[in-house]
């Protein structure tokens, strides 16, 4: 999700050899990981999921699974690939082992990786800022410094709700700063950049003292994004703009959303914290990952793919089994079933779409 920073390689350097082996190595390990995790995440929503030691773990670990393991390594290959520094790969490594520690039944071993991995970020953020400073590199900073807070609560015994907010927060400023990145060029009022920063300061402060505060945030954000982003003109445009620009808009929606469910919950309404986390962590954040997948990867994992319609289908279906997931607490599986039955469309669609790319280099050839 974050964007691809720029770096200062050598003339004609590329990808080291051993650079594209870890990235071909570790692809077959986030997605174990991510069905891993989406299975847990049904056994969680009540659907009768064939149970097992690994699906129970997942289950029990869902949260940690998908923030700190999956997203945390697909967030640090990135940076670690604009970094081009082998080092930088210890981190995905360090999610993933505390990931297979989490499901190996080990939580104290996973809470001490993902700590570990949440350090070695904030590191690697470090030296891209030293590299090439600018707003958003230093937004990346603080959204390593939030996800090394959730991690350092984890191994410290504190799975409260500030450890969850943490997590979040390392996403949704990390998806802040790659909106910055991309429309950097994109003239706002002056006023626009401060807003953000007192926003983001507020979810800050919310994540670890307040959850009503850490929702009133989002909702905020929610507005600065529906106010200041490209989004809003690049809506009018055709083909991948327009579907990145609804991916973009539905997102803010959800967040909004969220961020109402986490006023609710810190009001001491226990029934907004499935919308409370899943308009959040589905709606928005999975909104951003469909929205960017098809510029991101070929960026990082030099796969291009060939847009089209069919780009559509996962993000409507994704839209409306989240509705379906919070009309009604009856119906709660059967949104989680058809959530995960987005996701796994996606990627379908993903693979089809690298796939006829490359029918169609073959013809030109």
């Amino acid at each position: 999700m974050a964007a691809v920073l720029p770096s200062r390689p050598r003339a004609g350097a590329g990808p080291s050899r051993a650079m594209r082996w870890g990235r071909a190595l570790l692809a077959p390990l986030l997605v174990a990981l991510l069905v891993l995790s989406i299975a847990g995440g049904l056994l969680r929503a009540g659907w009768p999921v064939a149970q097992g030691a690994l699906v129970g773990q997942a289950a029990a670990q869902h949260a940690a699974l998908m923030i700190c393991a999956f997203f945390g390594a697909v967030v640090s290959i990135e940076r670690a690939v604009a970094l081009k520094r082998r080092a930088a790969f210890g981190v995905p490594l360090l999610c993933l082992a505390g990931g297979a520690a989490l499901l190996a039944g080990q939580p104290e071993a996973g809470a001490l990786a993902f700590a570990a991995a949440a350090l070695g970020f904030v590191a690697v953020n470090l030296a891209i800022i030293n590299r090439h400073a600018a707003p958003h590199t230093v937004l990346l900073l603080v959204s390593a410094l939030a996800w090394l807070n959730g991690c350092v609560r984890l191994a410290v015994g504190l799975h409260d709700d500030a450890m969850l907010a943490s997590w979040f927060a390392f996403l949704v400023i990390t998806i802040a700063a790659e909106r910055l990145e991309m429309t950097r060029l994109m003239r706002r009022r002056a006023a626009a950049q401060p807003l953000l920063v007192g926003l983001l300061v507020a979810l800050l402060a919310g994540a670890s003292l307040s959850t009503a505060l850490f929702g009133l945030a989002l909702t905020g954000l929610a507005l600065w994004f529906a106010a200041f982003d490209i989004a809003r003109q690049t809506v009018r445009a055709r083909g991948l703009s327009r579907y990145m620009a609804l991916c973009l808009l539905g997102g803010y929606a959800w967040l909004a959303v969220s961020g109402v469910a986490w006023i609710s919950l810190g009001l001491g309404h226990a029934g907004a914290r499935d919308a409370a986390l899943h308009a959040l962590g589905l709606g928005f954040i999975f909104c951003m990952v469909m929205g960017h997948a098809p510029v991101i990867l070929p960026a990082v994992a030099r796969i291009k793919v060939q847009f089209d319609a069919a780009f559509y289908l996962p993000l409507a279906l994704l839209h409306a089994s989240l509705v379906l997931r919070l009309a009604d607490p009856a119906w709660r599986p059967s949104g989680a079933a058809l959530n995960a039955a987005a996701i796994a469309l996606f990627a379908l669609v993903m693979l089809r779409a690298a796939l006829r790319w490359r029918a169609m280099e073959r013809r030109r050839t």
